[in-house]
């Protein structure tokens, strides 16, 4: 499978990166700074340099020809609302309209635990701006006819992988970014998997098991 993963740079992305190429996918990975190439190449995957923030449709068209499936794990990192609004809601929007145009039909989005319209954040809260692009931008990924996936993780760390995690809980805690990674590896090919939007937590249920009970 050819798979583009836009926020290539990102710390989930280096570490799902090897794990794709390793399955045998072709991986590309979007970047906005060409310093970044050799950190990609070295995770497997073929860095493209492109400034998502400024593409109009030919612009996405053109980067994801070719491919049969996007991983959004791109986020504006907060700051200024504005420019969230423009990456994690509009650029999410524009990809999956140009997945849909290109034929790359599998969409595995990374989206956080608790997200959507009652998502229940003060206007007045810094994490306001990318609530509501979450919201917006998971709502319109399942109106879509894309094989979507959205990943719902929770507090990331940078603890070691385990390996297991937790699909069942009802209040988000937190989650290691090593295996969300691998879940975006298992899920990307898994068509049990399509449609659901799937939230979860470290745990103690093989990521396999627990992706198949969500």
């Amino acid at each position: 499978m050819k798979i583009m993963i836009v926020g290539g740079h990102g710390k989930v992305a280096l570490l799902a990166e090897p794990l794709l190429a390793k399955a045998g996918h072709e991986v590309s990975a979007v970047i906005r700074n060409p310093e970044h190439r050799a950190e990609i190449e070295e995770a497997g995957a073929t860095p493209v340099v492109t400034d998502i923030e400024t593409l109009d449709d030919s612009g996405w068209d053109a980067l994801l020809a070719g491919s049969d499936a996007v991983v959004w794990s791109a986020g504006a990192g907060g700051g200024a609302p504005e420019r969230t609004y423009r990456v994690d809601r509009d650029a999410a929007i524009a990809s999956m309209e140009a997945a849909g145009r290109q034929g790359a039909r599998r969409y595995v989005m990374v989206s956080y635990f608790g997200a959507g319209p009652d998502h229940g954040v003060d206007p007045e809260d810094g994490f306001f701006a990318y609530a509501e692009s979450k919201a917006a931008a998971d709502q319109h990924l399942q109106g879509t006819d894309l094989d979507w996936t959205i990943l719902g993780p929770s507090g990331l760390t940078l603890e070691e992988p385990t390996g297991r995690i937790d699909t069942q809980a009802a209040e988000g805690d937190t989650v290691s970014r090593a295996d969300v990674a691998a879940v975006i590896a298992e899920v990307v090919d898994r068509e049990d998997t399509h449609g659901r939007f799937i939230a979860f937590n470290s745990g103690e249920t093989p990521i396999a098991e627990a992706v198949g009970r969500a």
